[in-house]
């Protein structure tokens, strides 16, 4: 569980119910053209250029589910969901809500309903440590979502939370202005600062290993291609 307690962002604390919004989400990031780019590069090649994996935990709620865009960060209260209800409102078109439940993380904070919502509002997907539900009806609505858990029992909408600070999702401090990479092989985080660096360096890898395909496909080895000591490798008669 990442940051402070729940319902506090300095100054003194937010009464009950209080939904504490220090910032809104980076709005300009979705016009970058990037969204695109990094769903072709893929989370595995990013995550081998400068964007940091999420722990293996935050999977795709439905096989197929890709999404890439600017994070909108939210920290629920225990077993709460009023932020997210409250950070729907605020979220710029294309953004992705970046969410902390990791304090209580069975419950189903997002779900149909939510869902419906997002997509009215032009949000692009969800990244939460805890759980959703309606699985079925989010893969219906093409909503991508990875989460860390799935989870029939409801959340309470009345204790709070914290919308656009720092929060610590899948174990990676995410902020508004970095952006998350979902795809088949798990979520990555893109560095806000480092946006042009990382997908500069996954261009290169890329074409690096569609060179290295090539020659696979012509009969070259990968202990070749790749300068690896097969003497290292005891040979059991």
């Amino acid at each position: 569980m990442g940051g402070g307690p729940s319902g506090q962002h300095g100054g003194a604390p937010a009464g009950p119910g209080a939904v504490v919004s220090p910032s809104r989400g980076p709005s300009a990031d979705a016009r970058y053209g990037l969204s695109g780019e990094f769903v072709d590069l893929g989370a595995a090649t990013l995550g081998e250029c400068g964007a940091l994996p999420m722990s293996p935990r935050l999977k795709a709620a439905w096989p197929g589910a890709v999404l890439a865009g600017p994070a909108v960060t939210v920290r629920c209260a225990p077993g709460d969901n009023l932020a997210i209800h409250v950070a729907l409102l605020e979220a710029p078109e294309d953004s992705v809500l970046v969410v902390d439940c990791s304090e209580v993380p069975e419950r189903g904070y997002w779900g149909e309903v939510l869902a419906t919502a997002a997509m009215a509002r032009g949000v692009a997907g969800l990244v939460i440590d805890g759980g959703v539900r309606d699985t079925g009806a989010l893969r219906s609505l093409g909503f991508p979502a990875f989460s860390s858990v799935l989870a029939l029992r409801g959340a309470t909408k009345l204790a709070g939370g914290e919308i656009g600070g720092p929060v610590e999702v899948g174990d990676v401090t995410v902020s508004p202005g970095d952006w998350v990479v979902g795809d088949v092989d798990g979520v990555v985080v893109v560095p806000g600062g480092r946006l042009a660096e990382v997908a500069e360096a996954a261009h290169r890898r890329a074409k690096k290993e569609g060179e290295m395909f090539a020659a696979l496909r012509e009969g070259s080895s990968t202990v070749e291609l790749l300068g690896l000591d097969p003497s290292a490798v005891k040979r059991v008669s």
